[in-house]
């Protein structure tokens, strides 16, 4: 940092703001340039941190969301006043659905013209408090560590989230002074009360069909090492969220059901439904309701997390542990041993395992235009391997995917499910890219929420990202069809015109794949992961077999939409 920067006597309230994330460790910010807030960019000029333009506000705090997820730091967007923060909405309603930490710095007008009509006046403290764990503004010159400290530690702690904070015009170009306050670190919460782990652990040794459930917490690395030992240790059967894909490893899979949410119709809803106590570890009701996996609150449930559970009918807990999650795991693990298999439960376990090798195995589409999702999931085995990081999207494909495509990295594949975002694939994957560019990230999306960030694969290109995106072409918002026919019988207001995508990669200077048939997959895969750079494949799909998806298992009775 230059001189000009670095001098806490002379530094303006925008120099102060940029020297607070450098001491906070930020590497990258993301965003777009306005009048209001082109004194906070230009200072980043003159600092370590690397400034990516993108394409698009949201955009930018999907990228920011996607560090924040990855790193377990917040990722930092900025954005102009008016339009400019607004459009971090949506971005930041989905981090904080998904836990993820990220920052997003809005410029505004000046302090005198804050209730005044005039250009670009909006009130976004209010705006964000719904929707973030942190908003406010600041007023004077000499907040700026204060404010940008707590946003920090907001969005960082406990279960992570969204800050927002808003910088006036003028308070960006006032002298401002005063120390950071950065490198304090958080205080971590230990593990649960004794009295709390031993209660949890006498219900589990009572327990005749225990089972556990993962929440996107669990997909925490830390977690995840701690939810490995507690199943090698007791047996439990386990199933996840879409949001704590991976945090089961390889040498665990016999003891894994599969993962749930949208449908109460999959094995793992089976596990659930067998089950007379249930472990939930960093779960959230945001990721699968309560009311569909706990039907008839006939189960005992032991809560591990880090704050108290929000009651639900279907959710009051027998036993709560608070405190960090991995060392509440961890002296649960401690205190119980090999657990009784009930044979019910192995029996569904067995029977998962089964059906997706054989659904895999067996699947063939019907087209001779389009490809059937198993068959695309089938080559995509072949090639994400540990070091791969899968990014996905919203849509029909993301259920095809998050049911039988597995992973065994914590934080290997990134879902959204809270929000249930559009649009999220290749942000999350130009943020796996920046934080790991020596590896291959591959990024998946229907073409409906392609088209909702398609404009930063120009960025993409920009920063020389190592991604492979599958686009899966239907010509329709196919997962709102796909329920509407089953409740309808019909679609409505989902259809819309062909694009061709790897002409329109090429136009921005990615590469482009056509795919035309399922012998094709395999060929571009290998294609696309030995190139540099991104590169755009698009699949015709057939969406014929969706009706699967939604099909009520016998046991379980009919199956409820929660899309």
């Amino acid at each position: 940092m230059t001189d000009k920067a670095g001098s806490a006597a002379t530094q303006c309230g925008a120099e102060m703001i940029v020297r607070n994330l450098v001491e906070h460790g930020v590497t990258h910010v993301f965003g777009i340039p306005g009048a209001k807030v082109d004194r906070l960019f230009d200072a980043l000029v003159d600092s370590p941190i690397e400034t990516v333009v993108t394409r698009h506000e949201q955009n930018a705090a999907f990228i920011a969301g996607g560090i924040g997820r990855i790193t377990g730091k917040a990722g930092v967007a900025i954005a102009t006043s008016g339009p400019g923060a607004s459009n971090f909405v949506t971005g930041l309603a989905t981090a904080n659905s998904e836990g993820d930490p990220v920052l997003a710095i809005g410029g505004a007008v000046k302090l005198a013209d804050r209730l005044k009509l005039t250009h670009q006046s909006m009130d976004t403290v209010a705006m964000f408090q719904p929707i973030t764990k942190y908003s406010a503004e600041i007023t004077s010159p000499n907040a700026v560590s204060e404010v940008v400290a707590n946003a920090f530690r907001f969005a960082e702690q406990g279960r992570p989230g969204a800050a927002f904070i808003s910088t006036p015009m003028d308070i960006l170009s006032m002298p401002a002074s005063g120390p950071v306050l950065a490198g304090r670190p958080l205080p971590d919460a230990g593990a649960a009360a004794d009295e709390a782990v031993a209660e949890a652990a006498a219900l589990l040794e009572k327990a005749q069909r225990p089972v556990i459930l993962l929440g996107l917490l669990a997909s925490r690395p830390d977690v995840a090492q701690a939810v490995r030992g507690l199943i090698a240790r007791t047996g439990v059967p386990v199933i996840g969220t879409y949001q704590a894909a991976g945090a089961v490893s390889h040498d665990l899979a016999d003891r894994f059901g599969g993962r749930v949410g949208l449908f109460r119709n999959q094995p793992g809803d089976q596990l659930l439904h067998e089950a007379d106590v249930v472990i939930s570890i960093g779960y959230n009701p945001i990721e699968y309701d309560p009311w569909l996996w706990n039907v008839d609150d006939a189960r005992r449930i032991v809560h591990v997390d880090v704050v108290a559970a929000e009651l639900d009918t279907h959710y009051v807990p027998a036993v709560e542990l608070i405190g960090n999650v991995a060392a509440s795991v961890a002296a649960l693990t401690a205190k119980v041993g090999k657990l009784a298999r009930a044979t019910t439960l192995e029996e569904i376990l067995g029977d998962y395992h089964a059906k997706r090798r054989g659904d895999l195995l067996e699947a063939r589409s019907t087209s001779k235009t389009a490809v059937h999702p198993l068959q695309i999931v089938r080559e995509l085995e072949k090639v994400v391997t540990p070091d791969v990081t899968m990014c996905l999207d919203m849509g029909t494909f993301h259920i095809w995917l998050a049911r039988y495509l597995l992973s065994f990295r914590a934080r290997q594949m990134l879902i959204s499910n809270g929000q249930q975002t559009m649009g999220v694939g290749l942000p999350w994957a130009i943020a796996a890219s920046l934080i790991n560019p020596a590896q291959k990230v591959i990024s998946v999306s229907g073409d409906g929420g392609f088209m909702m960030s398609c404009m930063e694969l120009e960025t993409a290109v920009r920063l020389k990202c190592n991604i492979v995106h599958l686009v899966w072409v239907d010509q329709q918002y196919n997962m709102v069809e796909m329920q509407e026919r089953k409740k309808y019988g019909r679609g409505s207001g989902v259809d819309f015109g062909p694009i061709d995508f790897a002409m329109f990669a090429r136009s921005c200077g990615a590469q482009g794949i056509a795919i035309r048939s399922a012998d094709e997959i395999a060929g571009a895969l290998r294609t696309a992961m030995e190139a540099e750079g991104p590169v755009v494949i698009s699949i015709p799909v057939d969406y014929s077999h969706n009706h699967l998806l939604m099909e009520p298992l016998a046991r379980l009775g009919e199956t409820s939409a929660a899309a």
